[in-house]
């Protein structure tokens, strides 16, 4: 059992050195505290925002200056100790001390799990050949963008967000791509069979070659480089390089092994976002939230955490009551595809489209059986958001005849 800072804290560490770890540091100052901040970061750049790798990095578009969430001189005015190239390799609860992969031990008074994700590495043969990638830190980014190369191809494992955006990308470059996808769809577990169509027909616009419902047996290779997959039912796809995008695995060694309650596959945190320690917060990836919107706990790894929720576990660290009730949120940029989801509808009964699917133009509901919106999409329409929100705060029943009708006013409805 954690021995509970009875006074004001004097030291917190934040671990992850992320946009949630970065936030968590700039929120704590934000709101005057005085005391010393340590973040702690396993990679060697700068706190930076990860939804660009897989869009404008790989396009040209930005470069790390321009998704970095401060710079240098940020961290030295506020006093916040930058511990990069290093990370916390256990939690000792009972004396509040961390301890750092080059054996350093810090005492905390307070402690911020900003821990993030790793990409998922599944057991494939040949997957640590040369010249498979996966992609979750800009130095990745960057090797896949040297890669997409007019006239090459490219192999992708996994259809989801990830995976169609580099697909997007290495399609705008020239690169012919095939997707290889366990599913019958891509984004099917995301948006249901109602949608995940929308993005199958998007990318086989594009040329695309999707293989639904397959399996992948082996990543090929020719002294020691990946040159193609072989699939279980022993077909084979010639590739100059694979991507292996099969989703994400939240960073929680640590608290597991500190003895934190664990949730949803992240770790268990109130709507203030501590955890079972009352010394401890978790955000981002790894926090499985109490919503109170929703009623039930909840963990995506959206962006929208990452930015939204330190604000929270750091006023909840100085004392502060304040709860985490914002909508989960993401967007994706495919082609002339723009699109913008609020919500959380694991779950069900039925969805309803008000505008025109087939030119890729609507917002789509994902309402309960209650008539209920649980979830809204707004692909090439903008400035809905807010009223999408307000829809699903006001946990009213409307009427899907109505809700489809483009002449009646979101904010109108119900």
């Amino acid at each position: 059992m954690a021995v509970s800072s009875s006074q004001a804290p004097q030291a917190i560490v934040v671990a992850g050195a992320g946009l949630a770890g970065a936030k968590a540091a700039e929120a704590l100052r934000d709101i005057g505290f005085e005391g010393n901040i340590t973040l702690i970061g396993s990679e060697r750049h700068l706190p930076y925002e990860r939804p660009p790798l897989s869009k404008d990095v790989l396009t040209g578009h930005k470069h790390l200056a321009d998704f970095t969430v401060h710079d240098s001189a940020w961290y030295r005015d506020k006093q916040v100790e930058l511990r990069l190239s290093q990370t916390v390799n256990g939690i000792d609860t009972s004396i509040n001390q961390i301890t750092l992969t080059n054996g350093e031990t810090l005492t905390y008074d307070k402690l911020i799990l900003a821990t993030g994700s790793s990409s998922k590495h599944p057991p494939i043969p040949g997957a640590d050949a040369e010249n498979v990638h996966y992609l979750r830190t800009v130095d990745q980014a960057r090797e896949i963008k040297s890669i997409l190369t007019a006239g090459s191809a490219l192999a992708v494992i996994g259809a989801g967000w990830i995976g169609l955006e580099v697909t997007a990308a290495a399609r705008a470059a020239g690169v012919a791509v095939t997707v290889v996808e366990s599913a019958e769809l891509p984004l099917l577990a995301a948006l249901g069979p109602e949608l995940a169509e929308v993005f199958a027909n998007l990318h086989r616009e594009h040329n695309v070659d999707f293989r639904f419902e397959a399996s992948v047996a082996e990543i090929t290779t020719a002294d020691g480089r990946a040159n193609g997959l072989r699939l279980s039912d022993g077909s084979k796809i010639h590739a100059d390089a694979v991507l292996v995008a099969v989703g994400a695995a939240p960073n929680i060694d640590i608290a597991r092994d500190a003895g934190l309650d664990l949730a949803d596959g992240g770790v268990a945190v109130n709507s203030t976002l501590r955890t079972s320690d009352p010394d401890i917060y978790a955000v981002g990836d790894i926090a499985a939230a109490e919503n109170p919107v929703y009623d039930t706990r909840i963990r995506t790894e959206h962006w929208a955490n990452a930015l939204n929720q330190p604000a929270v576990a750091a006023a909840a660290a100085l004392g502060g009551g304040d709860v985490y009730d914002a909508l989960p949120y993401f967007y994706t940029d495919q082609y002339d595809l723009g699109m913008e989801y609020v919500g959380h509808a694991p779950s069900y009964d039925s969805v309803v489209i008000r505008g025109d699917r087939a030119k890729r133009e609507f917002v789509a509901f994902w309402l309960d059986t209650e008539y209920r919106i649980l979830a809204g999409m707004n692909v090439n329409v903008w400035d809905v958001t807010d009223d999408v929100k307000a829809l699903i705060r006001s946990r009213r029943p409307i009427d899907p005849a109505q809700l489809a009708d483009t002449n009646v006013p979101l904010d109108q409805l119900g």
